[in-house]
């Protein structure tokens, strides 16, 4: 009985039916013992009927109190990872699925090669996958947001932009991206690191949260929304979301199926440049900037920012000006945040060495830094070293290294887990005179 209203949403049908339930036994139950014992009088009768009403009351608050129960149980079991199923390094992955969402983003579908569990993750973390494509004389190591939150948990999903070439530059267009799109297909093998990042939404959290995206920054995001509909769908929740036109525009139907699904989830789309068959597609037209942001939602709220870096200076800017404390606004762009020219002269004066001594121990170089060297990951790569890394902008944790001796400086804020003991070099610089790395 219990398992059969656990699978009853509305909690105040399942109110209603468990009601029913114990009213009809305690009724049967009654009847039962009359007919036994013969009994004729009228307060047996009435005992009867308020043992009747009184079952249904029971029956009616155990209901709720049951429903309240189950949800929160499969909350906490939902949302957190098991231990036991967290691998440590590389694993390999199959490819089973591969879908277009949009004339730019493809979507590949993971399932471990193992067979085995994988671990849960938290809406917004990231994927790190490497990938042996030809020409390379190295892994090519990449960090990816996981698109979807699936409710079985037997796969993951990266939804990925094909990356061309800017218009007037000389230069090569995304390595990675394009393999994915036209080198991996079903039964593709990809080695792949356990889900990670600190961009994530809390899903224990009543605050109204305003997911804010442009472009294929729209993963994370899609990820965020699909959990708190399913976890946590008494939140309030704004997706906003720019695009060129509807070409452009990945996981449309998705996100209007769930927003069917949850009263409590806002959507808007704003197009750039929409065409006429687009019409019933979006609701503005423009970009999505601070003013649109401040006429559709409430200040008292945490925004989640995912999209281009001028996107997200920006759209930061225009929340501040707005009066929208630091602490409520977070954000994740694996391009290289744009500072002004006053915090980069404050960041060089107050952090790191003058002059160093690194000694790279594995590779056994004992080498002379100073300030016009860059950070330690630049420093190795002037220096014919090339230790593993991915996002350059202290996100994604792959260029993390043990500290044998001495300490660093961070530039910025690192945004991965680190390891006791261990540095980002990609965001960091010597923070005593001699420094000694396990690269």
């Amino acid at each position: 009985m219990l398992e059969s209203l656990g699978r009853i949403n509305n909690s105040l049908v399942r109110s209603v039916a468990t009601a029913a339930t114990v009213c009809s036994v305690v009724t049967l139950s009654i009847a039962i013992v009359i007919g036994v014992t013969n009994a004729k009088d009228k307060s047996a009768y009435q005992f009867g009927v308020y043992s009747s009403l009184f079952g249904a009351a029971a029956g009616a608050v155990f209901g709720l109190i049951y429903t309240s129960k189950a949800s929160e149980n499969k909350f906490t079991l939902d949302i957190k990872a098991s231990d036991s199923n967290v691998w440590q390094d590389w694993r390999n992955f199959v490819v089973v699925r591969k879908v277009k969402e949009s004339e730019e983003i493809t979507s590949f579908y993971l399932q471990p090669e193992d067979k085995g569990e994988i671990t849960n993750f938290q809406p917004g973390q990231f994927l790190t996958i490497k990938l042996d494509i030809p020409g390379q004389n190295k892994p090519v190591i990449r960090t990816y947001s996981l698109s979807d939150y699936p409710e079985t948990g037997e796969y993951y999903r990266l939804s990925i932009k094909r990356e061309l070439a800017p218009n007037g530059l000389d230069v090569m267009p995304g390595i990675a991206s394009n393999f994915m799109h036209d080198r991996i297909h079903e039964g593709s093998v990809i080695p792949a690191k356990p889900p990670n990042g600190k961009f994530v939404l809390d899903l224990h959290k009543s605050t109204p949260a305003v997911l804010i995206s442009n472009g294929v920054g729209i993963t994370p995001m899609i990820s965020m929304v699909k959990a708190c509909t399913r976890l946590n769908p008494q939140r309030p929740v704004w997706f906003i979301h720019g695009a060129r036109d509807s070409q452009f525009h990945a996981f449309q139907d998705e996100v209007m199926e769930f927003a069917q699904q949850n009263p409590n989830l806002n959507v808007h789309i704003r197009y750039s440049r929409p065409r006429p068959e687009d019409t019933g597609k979006y609701h503005s037209v423009g970009y999505v900037d601070a003013a649109l942001i401040q006429e559709l939602c409430s200040q008292d709220a945490e925004y989640f920012l995912c999209g281009s870096p001028p996107f997200i200076q920006s759209i930061t800017e225009g929340l501040k000006a707005s009066g929208v404390p630091n602490h409520r606004v977070f954000f994740e762009s694996f391009g290289k945040p744009m500072k002004s020219e006053s915090e980069k002269q404050t960041q060089t004066a107050t952090q790191g060495e003058e002059f160093a001594e690194i000694v790279l121990a594995k590779s056994g170089k004992t080498l002379s830094w100073q300030p016009s060297d860059g950070t330690i990951l630049e420093f190795a790569e002037a220096n014919d070293i090339d230790p593993p890394y991915s996002c350059r902008v202290g996100v994604c944790g792959t260029c993390m290294c043990k500290i044998r001796e001495g300490e660093v400086a961070y530039q910025e804020e690192p945004s991965a887990t680190i390891d006791e003991g261990s540095v980002l070099i990609c965001i960091s610089q010597p923070g005593s005179s001699r420094l000694v790395l396990d690269i």
